[in-house]
């Protein structure tokens, strides 16, 4: 299985990326910076090969179309803006268009981009992840860029699975948890445990759900 995984040079993206080689998958390790990519990819091991890519920008999202051969699995996990000290009602919408661009349009842009690839797949997976802050059957207030933007992601994952389930892809949004990561902070669980329930989507058989919503493989509340 060959897999990308985005954001992958620290916290939870790179101990997704330890254990999909630690499987013996390959995968391509990603970051906005090159140097990152390369010293995360060398951490890892020879399974891991890492690619500059900054899911902002369309000329790194073409330049990684044209340049990779194959993919089984996209693993959309960068994300920015855990805006804990802002509030809808006085919100700065710069910061919201700012994680936008990140956590919606470029996961957005880059499966667009990746589609012929998975198309071309046996067993293609998309997984974006996501947080069970998103969930509206128990938000209340408070973060509202990263809120919002992950609400966005999980319409995105139910309109491409509806739309890409005759092609055979699976597209599922995962919880990884509040994790202890630079992102997360302290006191949150392992980022071990986090990584794991990525990993379970990224896996999944044939006939596993698509269009879902899932931490540590069950169901969550849209």
């Amino acid at each position: 299985m060959i897999a990308l995984v985005t954001g992958a040079n620290r916290g939870l993206g790179r101990e997704v990326a330890r254990q999909l080689t630690a499987a013996g998958h390959t995968v391509l390790l990603t970051a906005r910076s090159a140097e990152a990519a390369a010293d995360a990819a060398k951490a890892l091991g020879p399974n891991a090969h890492p690619l500059r890519l900054d899911v902002t920008s369309e000329a790194d999202i073409a330049a990684a179309a044209r340049d990779i051969d194959a993919l089984d699995v996209l693993i959309n996990n960068a994300a920015i803006a855990y805006d804990t000290r802002q509030q809808a009602a006085n919100a700065d919408l710069d910061v919201v268009r700012e994680a936008a661009e990140t956590n919606l349009y470029g996961p957005w842009r880059l499966t667009q981009a990746l589609l012929p690839l998975l198309r071309a797949s046996e067993h293609p997976r998309v997984v974006n992840v996501s947080s069970e802050i998103a969930s509206l059957a128990g938000m209340e207030g408070g973060t509202p860029a990263y809120s919002t933007t992950k609400v966005a992601l999980n319409a995105l994952t139910r309109m491409l699975a509806a739309e890409l389930s005759p092609d055979g892809i699976l597209v599922n949004s995962v919880c990884p948890g509040w994790v202890a990561t630079d992102m997360g902070g302290a006191g949150g669980r392992p980022v071990e445990e986090g990584a794991a329930s990525v990993i379970w989507a990224a896996t999944l058989p044939d006939d596993g759900p698509t269009g879902g919503f899932f931490q540590d493989g069950r169901p969550l509340p849209w």
